[in-house]
């Protein structure tokens, strides 16, 4: 990876294992660190502008105490307080972006701007929290996760923290300039990692403020889950090459550290990706008939497959899922339509 780290700071404390300091990145703009409660991504970078009638921020950061207490004291320590906030522009509907952004708004008036592709995400996940758990249930036995695993990941699956997810007050589209007095911040529509994902721009200073699209060390979980439509990982590839349209001379990832060089890490994850297309591509041709399940099992991942918890598992089915769709969209696999789903070459008859 050809990535030239400019957060050093926020660098050393990911290999510490420790929270970055509150930084001023450029006059004006500076990142907050907000925790996330029992995460390996362990923090939010929040990033807070001044504009002419107040604080903008960039994500808010996961709605829980001690959050909410990093987050006023980052904005205590620039000799700021909430209720300076106008605005928080959230990059995606996630918990650990959006969660704290109701808190913000009741303890400054502050609006919430969100891709309104997100914002309806929200709204579903939220008016349906109840019945998340029977499509989990359906989606894990459509595609072949033992009884003995589905019952593990839905014991530990928490639909209540969707039920308070605050709805936005603006809804973006892809391409406009919002309107934050002092600074023009241009939405990048970046779908992929949730249907409304989007990134900030600010030509002025030429800085991406990237949320979860681009990140410098890991790439963003593509999944297909219960509810998930179309061919998130299409859009996601799609959404990297739209970035070079645009002069970057840093990146502000939600995540890890500030870096230089968006052109080279945007090449590095999408080498990555092919690189799991082919594998995905190669364990049916070799096992036809496999669910995504069994296909996840072939894979490599960071750790055994027998280390990974069962939460992981089905993050890694759903990783497996999103690559299988995206190769039955080439014409290149297709699945039987029955169930359990089961994955063909395109070149076998789905009797096997």
């Amino acid at each position: 990876m050809t990535v030239e780290i400019t957060g050093r700071a926020q660098w050393d404390a990911w290999q510490a294992r420790v929270l970055p300091p509150v930084e001023e990145v450029r006059g004006g703009l500076w990142s907050v660190p907000v925790p996330i409660p029992d995460n390996p991504l362990r923090y939010v970078l929040v990033y807070v502008l001044e504009s002419d009638d107040g604080l903008v921020l960039v994500d808010a950061g996961w709605d829980d105490d001690a959050s909410w207490q990093a987050l006023t004291g980052g904005l205590a320590s620039i000799g700021a307080a909430v209720s300076d906030v106008r605005a928080v522009l959230v990059t995606h509907f996630h918990a650990d972006h959006l969660g704290l952004a109701g808190r913000v708004r009741a303890g400054s008036g502050a609006w919430v701007a969100l891709h309104r592709l997100d914002a309806q995400a929200a709204t579903d996940l939220g008016r349906h929290s109840g019945r998340l758990v029977d499509g989990l249930r359906r989606h894990l036995e459509l595609h072949g996760a033992p009884d003995t695993e589905v019952r593990g990941i839905v014991e530990r699956t928490q639909v209540d923290r969707f039920a308070g997810t605050p709805a936005p007050d603006v809804l973006l589209e892809d391409g406009e300039t919002v309107k934050v007095p002092g600074h023009g911040l241009r939405v990048v529509w970046t779908p992929g990692h949730s249907p409304g994902h989007s990134c900030f721009y600010e030509a002025d200073r030429r800085l991406l403020f990237s949320g979860d699209h681009v990140l410098p060390r890991i790439t963003p979980q593509i999944a297909v889950f219960s509810r998930s439509a179309g061919d998130p990982l299409a859009d996601f590839l799609r959404s990297l090459d739209r970035l070079d349209r645009y002069e970057v001379d840093e990146v502000l990832p939600a995540h890890e550290y500030r870096f230089r060089g968006l052109p080279d890490r945007v090449a590095d994850i999408a080498r990555h990706h092919a690189g799991r297309i082919a594998q995905v591509h190669a364990a049916v041709r070799e096992a036809p008939g496999s669910t995504a399940w069994d296909v996840a099992q072939r894979l490599s991942w960071s750790r055994p497959w027998g280390a990974i918890d069962a939460v992981g598992r089905q993050l890694a089915m759903a990783e497996t899922l999103a690559h299988l769709v995206l190769l039955e969209g080439r014409g290149e696999v297709r699945d039987s339509g029955d169930t359990p789903r089961r994955w063909y070459p395109r070149d076998r008859p789905a009797s096997g």
